[in-house]
């Protein structure tokens, strides 16, 4: 994969998991560990999108 498809594929991820997190927040009893899941993994994409420019 190229160095562009995947920082697009992370790019696109991290867009996914922040609209499931917003939805989950916005719910009247959101699930507190499927936020901190998820705001965990945004943060290990965000991470891995770093690491990607770093390289490049």
């Amino acid at each position: 994969m190229g160095q562009d498809a995947r920082t697009n594929a992370l790019k696109a991820k991290h867009a996914e998991i922040e609209t499931i997190l917003t939805e989950e927040e916005r719910r009247p009893f959101p699930d507190f560990a499927m936020v901190q899941e998820l705001k965990k993994r945004k943060l290990m994409v965000k991470d891995e999108l770093q690491r990607a420019f770093v390289q490049n």
